[in-house]
């Protein structure tokens, strides 16, 4: 067994180096080198035997060492905003997590409210990162993302670009969208509206073009189409009370969870309509406050899983290959119906008939 202290029991003895461990093990650096680096060819016996001598002699490869050999830091930026909205967080943890499962660390750039999203950018350049992930719903033009992901594996998660020159993942969100007037229009809703959230992203107009134009394929009426101007709570209530007060919508549609809780409670608390025999309420992403007994909310799921996997699956690709061609990648949700646009009784005869239309 291995001991920091020297034969003294005070000094501390030198790090062992992989040359030093490869020469006790009788193999080579290279094999040492290869035991550390996931997705690398060597045996599954040989990087057990090599991980346990690492271990037993206290050796920790060193990253710097191994940044200047390969030229590679094994680190992937992640640009965030909006981080008030829980659906992000819950993303990046399980972005985070299988990065790190491929070799890559996570460091973090927040573009933080009224912060300055070029410098923001400058910053990331700066760093030797080898990948770049923006989860951004704040406004950044498409050469701005070029010129920041310029030389780097990139993937745009939740938004795209219209020149297409960068490679996307997203949820398919006039799938969603359509699929939410559909909802609507299937248990007699005709007076519908639309409330959006920061109203030049690609997400939001995606989900708002697609929603109003199946309303006007349905034949239904568009009462409302209001910008929140961003995706919170606070816009969602504002917006709610303005549906409410015109007395005409029986059908709302919030571009986001956090808007649509804003706008039940407005609905709801401020302006004494009920949920959903007055108006019916749905959102987007399915967060956790939605499962919530008083919300209970109707919305799409976003396939958080499966646009991870494809995230961290097309960052390899491009690692492994600089004739990579950048692709749109949308991927298919699920409604999700439940209480705030089918009353308890009424979807309980539903799922005892055998025709649920989505798990809670």
């Amino acid at each position: 067994m291995s001991t920091n202290a020297g034969n003294d029991g005070k000094s501390p003895r030198k790090p062992i180096t992989a040359r030093e461990l490869a020469r006790l093990m009788g193999v080579s650096q290279s094999a040492v080198s290869r035991a550390f680096t996931p997705g690398t060819s060597i045996s599954a016996e040989l990087r057990e035997r090599i991980l346990r001598a690492a271990e037993e002699f206290d050796y920790q490869p060193n990253a710097i060492a191994s940044m200047l050999s390969t030229r590679r830091s094994n680190i992937a930026g992640i640009v965030v905003s909006e981080m008030q909205n829980p659906f992000y967080p819950s993303l990046i943890e399980k972005l985070s997590r299988e990065l790190q499962r491929v070799g890559l660390q996570s460091l973090m750039f927040n573009i933080t409210r009224g912060s300055n999203i070029e410098e923001q950018l400058v910053a990331l350049r700066k760093y030797n990162v080898d990948a770049v992930v923006v989860i951004s719903a704040t406004v950044l033009s498409g050469a701005s993302l070029r010129w920041a992901t310029e030389g780097r594996a990139a993937v745009l998660v939740n938004r795209t670009i219209p020149d297409q020159t960068l490679t996307s993942v997203s949820c398919d969100n006039i799938e969603g969208a359509r699929a939410i007037a559909d909802h609507f229009h299937a248990i007699g809703r005709r007076n519908v509206a639309f409330v959006g959230g920061l109203p030049h992203t690609s997400t939001n107009l995606e989900r708002q073009n697609a929603f109003i134009t199946r309303v006007a394929e349905l034949g239904m009426t568009l009462t409302h189409a209001i910008s929140g101007g961003e995706y919170s709570y606070e816009a969602g209530y504002k917006a709610g009370m303005e549906i409410g007060a015109a007395e005409r919508t029986d059908a709302a549609f919030f571009a986001n969870d956090i808007l649509a809780i804003g706008g039940f409670d407005a609905l709801k608390d401020g302006l004494g309509l009920r949920v959903p025999e007055d108006i019916a309420i749905a959102g987007f992403d399915d967060v956790a406050m939605t499962r919530w007994p008083r919300y209970s909310l109707t919305t799409f799921r976003q396939p958080v899983d499966a646009i991870v996997a494809k995230t961290v699956a097309l960052i390899m690709e491009q690692l492994a290959s600089k004739a990579y061609t950048p692709t749109q990648n949308p991927l298919s949700g699920e409604l999700l119906v439940r209480h705030s646009t089918l009353g308890a009784q009424a979807l309980e005869q539903i799922e005892a008939s055998g025709q649920t239309p989505a798990s809670r």
